[in-house]
């Protein structure tokens, strides 16, 4: 494909909680499709390390964050769009999502188009109502309950006992097990997500994810599942590798074809010792390790590109098995003129600074 092809994607954070975007914009450099088209990077905050990353966004705009004003973000985005003339945004933050969907039509009017689940099918995965979409599909899913004060907190253990996980409703999950842990827990969630917060029994034994896209029609477009070699104490995969389990696959293509979901997703799965599978999440985007399975031959970030453009788009359920990712962190060095840019024009041009030329240089008399 051409650069006359202009795709945009968020979530451009990489600290030790990455954000998907490094991801989806390493795997668009690699497509069938992508490949050489312009790479838009958007970020909401001027020091997200893939903001002077070389070779991931070509340039980087910064956007408001969609909870301060949904006008304000749909402003900024039709602003970078009579810039640089936007084809696919692929979006990768949940707290966003719903903005975003609320935005798509408009967006589609103005030539810019999205692949995104409806309002519906982000309320059916939600945390807090999983265990009902897991008993219409028939996917095993631990006790959950949703509470908004620590009265309903300390009543939840007749349901949910201990040890238990206390989620917020986008991000975060701590495992407690006792009341006053949970309690901490339920403040700092509630102060971050706000509410409700959900309280879901602790299912132990080894974790799985698939990352998956679905065609909105309930047929499966790629799935590939990984097993987490390395965990954060923030519950993060830090390393993992694809592996062969027809169980996972065939729960990925039961929750496309019960939800009819359009658009990327990550299943987080736990395996008990009797081989009990349980889905414990669905997040309703690319997770960070997406180029895990771009690795392994299923590039999920192009399909969805395709599928945005209306293109056919080809099952792709072969993969490698054994591919592995293990992250990694590095001082990312930049200017700070490019810092600059972002802070006070909000965009950083074409071609940041190479990294390694110099600064401002000083005369030091000693």
């Amino acid at each position: 494909m051409t650069g006359s092809l202009t795709i945009a994607v968020t979530g451009l954070n990489a600290g030790d909680s990455p954000a998907p975007g490094v991801g989806v914009l390493r795997s668009l450099a690699e497509g069938r499709t992508t490949r050489g088209a312009r790479r838009i990077g958007l970020a909401y905050d001027a020091l997200d390390a893939a903001n002077y990353s070389s070779g991931l966004a070509d340039e980087v705009f910064i956007l408001p964050y969609p909870s301060s004003s949904v006008e304000a973000f749909r402003e900024r985005l039709l602003e970078i769009h009579a810039r640089v003339k936007l084809d696919v945004i692929i979006p990768t933050l949940d707290a966003e999502l719903p903005v975003f969907v609320h935005l798509a039509e408009e967006l589609r009017k103005f030539g810019i188009r999205v692949v995104l689940p409806s309002v519906e099918q982000l309320e059916m995965r939600s945390k807090a109502r999983l265990p009902q979409l897991g008993e219409r599909a028939g996917i095993a899913v631990p006790a959950t309950l949703t509470v908004t004060s620590l009265e309903e907190l300390a009543s939840a253990e007749d349901k949910v006992p201990f040890p238990c996980f206390v989620k917020g409703a986008f991000y975060g999950a701590a495992l407690c097990w006792t009341y006053a842990e949970a309690a901490s827990a339920f403040q700092k969630a509630a102060a971050e997500w706000g509410l409700p917060v959900i309280v879901q029994a602790a299912a132990f034994g080894e974790e799985f994810n698939v990352v998956a896209v679905g065609d909105g029609q309930g047929n499966l477009l790629g799935a590939v599942p990984m097993k987490k070699l390395v965990i954060t104490d923030k519950g993060k995969g830090w390393a993992g590798v694809t592996i062969r389990d027809a169980a996972l696959l065939t729960l990925a293509r039961d929750f496309m074809k019960h939800t009819r979901w359009r658009g990327p997703c990550e299943l987080e799965v736990m395996r008990d010792k009797q081989g009990k599978l349980q889905l414990i999440e669905i997040n309703p985007r690319f997770p960070a390790w997406v180029h895990l399975a771009t690795g392994a031959g299923v590039n999920l970030p192009n399909a969805v590109v395709e599928l945005a453009l209306g293109h056919v788009v080809e099952p792709q359920l072969t993969y490698a098995v054994g591919k592995l990712f293990i992250r990694i962190a590095w001082d990312q060095l930049a200017n700070i003129t490019d810092f600059e840019q972002l802070v006070t024009l909000g965009e950083r041009l074409p071609n940041p600074s190479p990294a390694n030329m110099p600064g401002r240089l000083e005369r030091h008399i000693v």
